[in-house]
């Protein structure tokens, strides 16, 4: 994987969106193609044997490269979305975030008990929204999970890590301070 290209085009916004944050902003790799490809081919690299069959992405960063490595692996693709978002039956968990409270939701029919499912968004921070994706997911009772992430902020603390069953892979792994 070509870390220096990706570095090279990330964009890092100081104090957004509130004092003493620094936003790593992705869309900067999302709309050079170069970035984009070198991103999906990277995670499809890390995925291709194992055995994926959805791809759930958080919204709405984690639907752009989610959906892409989704068709990439041939598998399915499931949004996890804010609330009031999804038409049909949804099933939600509620979580603590850097900034405040949140809650996610999914369809009720999104995943099956045999699928292979890889949650899919662009940054991992405290974990909040990925711990919630993952807790959400595991309630439809998938054969196995996978986290991944374009960027893992390494020197914020996990107040909400991922459970250790399951694998977490990133592209990047940065500090706040970088």
């Amino acid at each position: 994987m070509n870390k220096e290209l990706l570095l090279k085009h990330l964009r890092t916004v100081p104090d957004y969106p509130m004092k003493g944050i620094m936003f790593f902003d992705v869309t900067t790799l999302f709309k050079n193609g170069e970035c984009f490809k070198e991103i999906v081919d990277s995670i499809y690299e890390i995925y291709k044997d194992k055995g994926i069959t959805k791809v759930a992405g958080i919204e709405s960063r984690g639907f752009v490269i989610g959906a892409a490595v989704a068709a990439r692996l041939g598998a399915g693709f499931v949004p996890v979305r804010k609330p009031g978002k999804l038409p049909a039956a949804t099933i939600s968990e509620a979580y603590s975030k850097e900034y405040g409270k949140d809650t996610i939701e999914m369809h009720t029919d999104s995943i099956e008990p045999g699928d292979v499912v890889l949650v899919h968004d662009d940054i991992l921070a405290t974990g909040g929204t990925a711990s919630a994706a993952v807790r959400l997911v595991r309630k439809f009772n998938p054969k196995s999970m996978y986290a991944n992430f374009i960027i893992d902020i390494t020197d914020i603390p996990r107040s909400c890590p991922i459970p250790p069953d399951v694998e977490v892979t990133s592209l990047l792994q940065l500090g706040e301070k970088d």
